[in-house]
C-alpha cells in the first residue's frame, strides 16, 4: 500500500523532471509535442508528495496508446483515462511512486488548467503556503486514503484554479 506523505520542497525536483522529460521525449519521438512540469513539485518552495507530475502534450491522444510498450520499457504502467476523459495516465514506481504522466492532446482544456494553476501558485507565494498547510492537514486526517486526501484539497484547488484561469 502506498503511504501518503508531504515533504518540504526538494531542490532536485526540477532536475528529476528534466531527466525524465528527456527520456519520454526520446521514447515517444515526434509523438511528444511538449512536456511540462506540473503539480506541487513544480512550484519552488512548496511542500509536496515526492512524486514528479508531468503533463505530456501529444497531437493525437489515441495514437499514444500504441506507445504503451515503450512507456513500459521505461518503467511506466498505463492506467488509461483513470477517471478523466481524454487523458492517458501513466505511473512509475509502484508503491514507491516517483513519477506520474498526465497526457492530453494539444489544446485540451486540461492542459490550460494545469499550467494556469501551476503558474498561479508560482506567482502567489502566500497562496502556495496556504496550500501547503492544507496538504499537511489532509495527510494527517486522510490516514493514507488517497481519495480522501484529494477530496480534502479539492475546494481549495477548484477555487484557485478558477482564479488562475480568470487572470
Amino acid at each position: 500500500m502506498r503511504k501518503i506523505i508531504v515533504v518540504p520542497y526538494v531542490d532536485r525536483w526540477p532536475e528529476m523532471f528534466e531527466a525524465e522529460s528527456l527520456l519520454i521525449k526520446t521514447l515517444l519521438g515526434g509523438m511528444a509535442k511538449d512536456v511540462h512540469h506540473i503539480g506541487s513539485t513544480s512550484v519552488p518552495g512548496l511542500s509536496a508528495k515526492p512524486v514528479i507530475d508531468m503533463l505530456l502534450e501529444v497531437s493525437d491522444i489515441n495514437e499514444l496508446d500504441k506507445y504503451h510498450s515503450a512507456m513500459a520499457h521505461a518503467g511506466y504502467v498505463a492506467r488509461g483515462e483513470n477517471g478523466i476523459a481524454g487523458r492517458r495516465y501513466f505511473i512509475k514506481g509502484g508503491d514507491q511512486r516517483s513519477h506520474q504522466v498526465h497526457a492530453f492532446a494539444v489544446g485540451d482544456m486540461q492542459v490550460l488548467r494545469h499550467l494556469a494553476f501551476r503558474d498561479y501558485l508560482r506567482r502567489n507565494k502566500d497562496i502556495a503556503e496556504e496550500y501547503a498547510e492544507i496538504k499537511h492537514a489532509a495527510v494527517l486526517v486522510s490516514r493514507n486514503d488517497a481519495h480522501r486526501y484529494s477530496a480534502l484539497k479539492a475546494k481549495f484547488i477548484e477555487r484557485h484554479q478558477q482564479l488562475a484561469l480568470a487572470v
